[in-house]
Parts: C-alpha cells; structure tokens; sequence
C-alpha cells in the first residue's frame, strides 16, 4: 500500500481542461432537455415488453463506461474531447432518472428529482468557474503540458504559432526550474525544436472560427450600448412581470378572500403543492421569487432613468440570486418546464455581465476597441470570483 500511495503525484491541471468540461456541461444539459422533451412528445414510451424494460440509465451507463475507457485505452488528444462529449451525454441520461432512485415505488415524476438535476448542474458549473481560472505558473505543470503538446509534432500538425508557444513554455522552464535533469531536457527540446528538421504545417482555421469572426464583429457594429440597454430593461421587465403575476395569483384576492384551507385545496388540485409542509416551500418560493421580481424591475426602472450603473449592479445580483436559489424552487414546483425560463435568465445574465465589462469599464474609452469573446468569458470568471 505505501509503495502504490508514494507513486501519487501532486496533480497537474490539464492544458484545455476548461474547454473538456464545457464540453461536459453542453452535452449534459442538451440530453436532461432533449430526453425529457421527447419523451413528452411521444407520451413516455417503454424499450421492451414483457417485464423487460430498458430504461435510458442504462444507456447512460454504457456512455460512462465508454468515456471512461477511453483515455485508458489512447493516448491520442481526441480522447479527451471525446470522453468530455460521452460523459455529459451519459450523465445526462444518468441523473434523469434520479427520482426513481431515491422514492420507494421508482417515482420517475418524483418533484424532488428536478432541483437534483439542476442543483448538480450548478455544481458542475462552479467546477468550471474554478478551471478557467489560470492556475499558478510552476515549472513542473509547464513541463507537463509542454510534453502533452508534443503530440503536433508526431501527427506533423504543429504549426509555427503552436510552436512558439511550445517552446517559451520550455525556455521559462529551463530557466525557473532547479532540478538539472529537467532544465537539461527542457533545453534540449528547445534545440530540437528551432532545428530545421521540424515540419510547420500550415495554420489551419477551424471551421468556426470564421462565424464566430462574423458574429464578433456583427456585434460589434449593432449592439451599441442603448440598444444593449433597451434589450435588458425590455428582459428585465418580462422577467419581474411573470414574477409580480405569479404571486398575485396565489394569493386570496377578492371581494372574498379565501381560507387558508381553500388555497391549500386549489394549490393541491393545480398540482403545486401536496402538503402543509409543501404549502411552506411554496410560500417560501413566493417570497423568494417576488423579491428578485421587484429587484428586476427596479434595475428596469434603473436603466430608463439613466442610472446604469446601478441598474447593471441590482440586475447582476437579482439575476444570479434566481439562477442559483429561486430557480432550485421553481424546479420543484414547475418540474423542467423551468428550463425555459432559466435559460432566458442566464442569456440576460450573461448580457449583463458584457454591458458591465464593455461599456462600465472606466479604462475603456469611446473609441477603445471591444473585447473579444475570450476577454468576455474571462470577465465572468472575475464577476464569479468576486462574489
């Protein structure tokens, strides 16, 4: 045991670790949508007959077993984008079926599974947060992932700006680290690779790269920042709007206000509640969700006044306070018909935090050029960080 414990290494965070698990991320929230999106349009089917049945768990599995294998089995970099793609696929349709696992009578619809699902989703995203932020420059890591980058010279696809980033990794290795063994191989890949014998291929666009181009600069020229504010006070105001409705209509207004007794039963025949104690969780999401309504419409407010900082600010926090508190209830209580919804949400947020960092910057000027899509992204991770 002391043998196989004294071989663990301190770990090294992958190079692209952070796009691997975006990948995860997307494939994981496409299969819970995608499932349960057909299996409600085609009325719930069973694969099997008999007292077979095969459930999409199983499915999810074997996608597991699979991402797992491979980085296992290859050595290639392809794996990696491919295990990332097979592992938020499998554990998709892994967790979909999550309700059945934690009722007695394998209760699929089980008003508790939905938050699970969400509340793993949020998780993944905080790991995500974390692994974009770029870890702290040692010469060991370096050295890993110099050797990790070697791989372009062997499929003869390294081209020369990959090179020059291969080889200042090696050079601040070479001259930050106090191992001699290291710095001497550090310098002798450096030697081998400013030889003539290493074959550039040409720079190869990604085939995305040229409409991410096209819409960079489309937003550039047509989101100025009126319009960008038209559109999230416009966002805003829906959001509070469904928000202020939803509780009015639960709560006994009338010429005769209803008992106690009566809002339980009406709440109980809508399928929103099922207890006294479900009554609690769903005033408590009333609360919830009609404070950050009137956040959202005092940042509307905000914005039409002028006062875009602080609209910007009460946005920011009402928006992330629904995505990661009231958006758990709403699960609960409206089961994943709120996807909808918090995707809307997230896509304001998001617009929010590019408003923030493009036209709040105080280092930004009028005629300073817009942040690219990587400079946006990285943005969040410092508005994550700060909270």
């Amino acid at each position: 045991m002391y043998r196989f414990t004294s071989n663990i290494r301190q770990p090294v965070q992958r190079q692209g670790a952070e796009q691997y698990l975006l990948i995860t991320l997307l494939s994981f929230a496409a299969s819970v949508t995608l499932t349960r999106l057909f299996l409600e349009l085609t009325g719930y089917p069973k694969l099997g007959s008999g007292e077979i049945h095969i459930a999409h768990v199983l499915w999810g599995g074997l996608l597991l077993f699979i991402a797992s294998l491979l980085p296992l089995l290859f050595a290639n970099r392809w794996v990696y984008t491919s295990g990332a793609f097979l592992a938020g696929t499998g554990v998709g349709l892994f967790i979909d079926e999550v309700g059945k696992f934690i009722t007695q009578n394998n209760n699929y619809f089980f008003p508790l599974a939905a938050p699970i699902v969400y509340a793993f989703f949020l998780l993944t995203v905080l790991l995500y947060l974390r692994v974009r932020r770029p870890p702290a420059r040692e010469p060991r890591p370096e050295l890993y992932r110099a050797l990790d980058a070697l791989e372009e010279v062997l499929e003869h696809d390294l081209d020369r700006l990959e090179r020059d980033q291969l080889e200042e990794r090696l050079r601040y290795v070479s001259e930050q680290d106090k191992d001699p063994d290291l710095k001497r191989l550090a310098i002798n890949l450096l030697d081998y690779l400013s030889s003539d014998a290493i074959y550039l291929a040409p720079r190869k666009a990604k085939p995305w790269d040229r409409y991410l181009k096209i819409a960079r600069n489309w937003v550039q020229r047509r989101i100025s920042k009126r319009r960008l504010e038209a559109v999230l006070a416009g966002g805003l105001f829906a959001l509070g709007l469904v928000a202020i409705i939803n509780m009015l209509r639960a709560l006994p207004i009338g010429p005769e206000p209803a008992s106690l007794e009566q809002i339980l039963i009406r709440l109980i025949n809508e399928g929103q509640v099922r207890s006294i104690n479900g009554l609690n969780w769903f005033a408590a999401r009333l609360a919830l969700e009609t404070s950050v309504g009137l956040m959202l419409l005092a940042s509307c407010s905000l914005f039409m006044l002028g006062k875009d900082r602080a609209a910007a600010a009460v946005a920011y926090l009402g928006l992330l306070l629904s995505l990661t508190t009231v958006d758990l209830l709403l699960f609960y209580f409206d089961q994943f018909s709120t996807i909808i919804t918090a995707c809307i949400q997230f896509s304001l947020f998001i617009g929010v935090i590019h408003y923030r960092r493009t036209f709040l910057n105080p280092i930004l000027t009028e005629h300073s050029p817009q942040p690219d899509s990587s400079e946006i992204l990285s943005s969040q991770d410092r508005d994550a960080e700060d909270l």
